[in-house]
């Protein structure tokens, strides 16, 4: 049985209990975070990190008790569920004020909700997914404007996911005004003539960890960078495409809409890019 965290105990699973009156359950006002395990130790902690705290900001929403502790919890929860490869998820929430209303509640009465666990996921990092690449369907982005702030609102992503497998396909890739924005819950990329094509950072799309510390590694091996937004038919066209996320780390996708990406089979530029993050990633790792 899992040891999770809920606002500074270490509980059994079946122990663990939130307030019905929690705003996270009742209006989906919280913050997430998911930080990947290798070897026992911790991939990006600092990027996690310091996005947890923009999310927290953009929200207006107190950091929890026990945030600086949050490296800490995260090694004492590794170290408790034997986890070598995994994930651990975080999230806060703006807390439980004992009722429902739409106006915040009272932050020096109402104290955010900390509560962190793991996913033990042995072979994460040989996933053999990656040798074959995924494939997804476009959907349509209806998502809030807000999509940088990293919020525990995931309906209309898990609707995605859902549609795609209904599809018979891995993920979505989401549409808004004729470009993609990302997938379900990965930055999506494309590569022509060796030039690596990804989205640039704004409200429009999450502000991956993985995709910094990839693009960044990326430019470091040589490799031709572009930040702009691009249509399905241009990933259609491209000669390779991939997503990033926590996950997945760099992930082939193989087919867009029913359309073979180049040869149909995983690249090179996303193999490599994969080695190169996950050799880095482990070097870097707490």
């Amino acid at each position: 049985m899992r040891t999770v965290y809920v606002n500074g105990d270490y509980l059994p699973e079946n122990e663990a209990k939130v307030s019905i009156f929690d705003r996270g359950f009742l209006m989906a006002d919280g913050v997430y975070e998911v930080t990947s395990v290798l070897g026992g130790k911790l991939i990006d902690f600092g990027g996690h990190l310091a996005r947890l705290e923009r999310s927290l900001a953009e929200l207006d929403m107190d950091k929890p008790e026990g945030f600086d502790d949050l490296l800490e919890i995260h090694r004492e929860l590794v170290r408790l569920n034997g986890i070598e490869e995994g994930m651990i998820y975080l999230q806060v929430t703006r807390g439980a004020p004992g009722g429902r209303d739409f106006a915040f509640p009272d932050p020096e009465v109402t104290k955010p909700t900390l509560v962190l666990f793991t996913q033990n996921k042995p072979g994460l990092a040989a996933n053999p997914v990656a040798k074959k690449g995924i494939k997804v369907i476009s959907i349509e982005d209806i998502r809030w404007g807000r999509r940088d702030i990293k919020t525990v609102q995931l309906l209309y992503p898990s609707m995605g996911k859902m549609m795609a497998k209904k599809a018979g396909c891995d993920d979505a890739w989401m549409v808004q005004d004729g470009a993609v924005t990302e997938g379900t819950s990965n930055n999506a990329y494309i590569v022509k003539g060796n030039k690596i094509i990804t989205r640039q950072l704004s409200h429009d799309i999450l502000h991956g960890i993985t995709r910094a510390a990839v693009l960044r590694f990326a430019q470091e091996a040589q490799m031709e960078v572009e930040e702009r937004a691009f249509t399905i038919a241009e990933a259609q066209a491209a000669d390779e495409a991939f997503i990033t996320s926590a996950s997945t780390f760099v992930m082939p996708v193989v087919e867009i809409d029913g359309a073979k990406v180049g040869t149909g089979a995983p690249g090179n530029v996303a193999a490599r890019l994969r080695e190169i993050y996950l050799d880095e990633s482990l070097k870097a790792a707490v």
